[in-house]
C-alpha cells in the first residue's frame, strides 16, 4: 500500500536517526569545513529548504559569504565573486542540479546519491520516503548540516524530534506569515508546502516590512496569521496587538536561543503544523491531488 502522511510522520524520527547512524559524519564534516571561500547553495522544492538552511550554517560556522539561490537564477547572476556551488538534491539527478553545475565554480553535491565529476557530500537513506511533500528527505540533509554545526552532537536532534505543540487553526485559506532571516528556513518550508499541497495560500511578510502597511491586507480580507515569536521587542508588540485584528493567530514560540538551532526546530514544528492543517481539510500531504500540468513540467529538461 502507498504510504499516507500519517505513515510518513510516524516514521520521520526513525528515518532521520537511522540516516545519522549510517552516514559518514566525519567525512561530511571534513568536506563542509574545507569550504572557505564565497559560496552559493542551491536547491528546488523541498531541497530549497535544505539549501536555505545549509547556506546559513556555512555563513556562520565557516565565517564565509554564503547565499542561497534558485537554480534557474544561476544563469542570470554574476558568478565571478563566488568560488563554490553546492547543489542540494535528494536524488542528485534533476534539471536543477544540472543548472547548478553549468558553470566554472567548484562543485559540491549534498545528496543520498553520487554524481560523477563533483565533490559528493553523501548521506545514507535505507528506508526511502514516498511522499508528494518532502518530510524526511528534507529533514535528513538539514540534520546533517546541523550536526556539522553542533560538532556531531545528536542529543539535541533527538530532543527536537520529540517536540509537540498545539495549534489554534480555523479553516480560512490565506495564511499570512510573519518571519525574517532568523526563521527563514521554517517559513520557506511552510510557504512551499502550503502551495504545493494546495492546503493554503501563504503570504510571507518580513516583520519590519509588515510595520509599513502590509497589515492592510487582513483589514480587507480577514486572514489567518502565523507568527514566529523570537521574543524581540517587536515580537512582544505583535503578541499584544495581533489578536485584536486577526480571528486566528498561530503563534510559534522559539525554544532555543541559538538562531541556527531554533530555525531547525521551527521547521520541524512547521511540518507538524502543515500536517494539522491538512488533517482539518481531510487532505493527505503524501498523496496530493494535482493538476495535469505538474507531470508536463516536473521533468522538463530544456532551456530555462
Amino acid at each position: 500500500m502507498r504510504e499516507n502522511m500519517y505513515d510518513n510522520f510516524s516514521k520521520l524520527e526513525k528515518r532521520v536517526l537511522d540516516s545519522v547512524e549510517k552516514s559518514d559524519l566525519i567525512k561530511i564534516r571534513d568536506i563542509l569545513s574545507s569550504i572557505t571561500n564565497p559560496t552559493l547553495v542551491s536547491g528546488v522544492g523541498g531541497s530549497y529548504v535544505v539549501s536555505e538552511y545549509l547556506s546559513k550554517i556555512l555563513s556562520k560556522k565557516n565565517n564565509i559569504i554564503c547565499n542561497n539561490i534558485e537554480s534557474r537564477s544561476l544563469k542570470y547572476i554574476n558568478l565571478n565573486k563566488y568560488k563554490n556551488i553546492i547543489s542540494c538534491s535528494y536524488s542528485g539527478n534533476n534539471l536543477g542540479v544540472d543548472l547548478s553545475f553549468d558553470n566554472n565554480l567548484n562543485k559540491y553535491l549534498l545528496s543520498k546519491n553520487k554524481r560523477e565529476g563533483v565533490t559528493n557530500i553523501n548521506y545514507v537513506v535505507d528506508d526511502v520516503e514516498h511522499s508528494f511533500i518532502s518530510l524526511s528527505s528534507t529533514l535528513i540533509p538539514m540534520t546533517m548540516a546541523l550536526l556539522y554545526y553542533l560538532d556531531d552532537d545528536i542529543n539535541l536532534i533527538k530532543d527536537i524530534l520529540l517536540s509537540k505543540i498545539d495549534f489554534n487553526i480555523n479553516n480560512k485559506l490565506v495564511y499570512e506569515i510573519l518571519s525574517g532571516y532568523e526563521t527563514s528556513t521554517a517559513h520557506t518550508f511552510l510557504e512551499s508546502t502550503l502551495v504545493e499541497s494546495g492546503i493554503g495560500i501563504p503570504i510571507v511578510h518580513d516583520k519590519y516590512d509588515y510595520c509599513h502597511g502590509r497589515s492592510t491586507l487582513n483589514y480587507h480580507h480577514n486572514n489567518n496569521i502565523i507568527f514566529f515569536n523570537t521574543q524581540s521587542n517587536l515580537d512582544r508588540l505583535f503578541d499584544l496587538e495581533l489578536n485584536k485584528y486577526y480571528e486566528s493567530v498561530i503563534k510559534i514560540d522559539k525554544k532555543y536561543d541559538d538562531d541556527i538551532i531554533n530555525d531547525y526546530y521551527l521547521t520541524y514544528i512547521c511540518m507538524l503544523l502543515t500536517k494539522e492543517i491538512a488533517s482539518i481539510q481531510n487532505k493527505d500531504l503524501s498523496n496530493v491531488n494535482y493538476s495535469g500540468i505538474v507531470k508536463k513540467l516536473y521533468r522538463y529538461k530544456g532551456e530555462v
